[in-house]
């Protein structure tokens, strides 16, 4: 079913992993990625996140946040079959991941839209989440409408068509999240 009323696609499939494959994949996702602390320029300063995040991607596309240049790593098997697995339900191709790491409910993300110019325009990105459940919200950039859902530890999101263009989301910080959640955006680059 789609979250958004109007001007695109905001698919919750919900929970696609057992609860033993969510803890499995968790851990090693904590273990085997070489997570970095990401670093934004705001107001002209530098400045170092809580959060941490690695880049993925199958050629050497680097990935630029908010005056930061990423390098790509490589897919690791594990990342290849989760990828996979998001493709198969959702009928999509994705050849780069965004991971985020985000250590309690005091991390979060301001309201955004994946909609650099190397993204192809109204694509699928595949949300996938381990760990803590948190709230994820919408925003129309005209109406100001609001939506929310709540991410699961091992549901799959999946935006596409115009929910970019017209959408902003959020991850809303929160007091009442202890636990660390890992989310991977799958995404499809030119």
């Amino acid at each position: 079913m789609n979250l958004l009323l109007c001007d695109g696609e905001a698919i919750n499939y919900g929970v696609i992993f057992s609860a033993a494959e969510q803890l499995e994949y968790q851990t090693k996702l904590e273990q085997e990625i070489p997570w970095a602390h990401e670093e934004v320029v705001m107001f002209g300063k530098r400045i170092t996140l809580s959060r941490k995040m690695a880049w993925v991607a199958d050629r050497e596309q680097s990935y630029l946040y908010s005056g930061s240049e990423k390098l790509p790593l490589p897919w690791t098997p594990l990342l290849c079959a989760l990828k996979h697995r998001c493709e198969a339900i959702s009928g999509e191709v994705f050849n780069s991941c965004l991971l985020n790491f985000y250590h309690d409910g005091s991390e979060g993300m301001g309201w955004h839209a994946d909609d650099e110019p190397a993204i192809v325009r109204d694509s699928a990105i595949a949300s996938l989440s381990f760990g803590a459940a948190r709230k994820f919200s919408f925003k129309h950039r005209i109406s100001k409408e609001s939506i929310s859902t709540i991410l699961e530890s091992g549901s799959l999101l999946v935006m596409k068509g115009a929910t970019q263009r017209c959408w902003k989301h959020a991850l809303p910080k929160s007091k009442k999240v202890l636990g660390p959640r890992i989310n991977l955006t799958f995404r499809l680059r030119c």
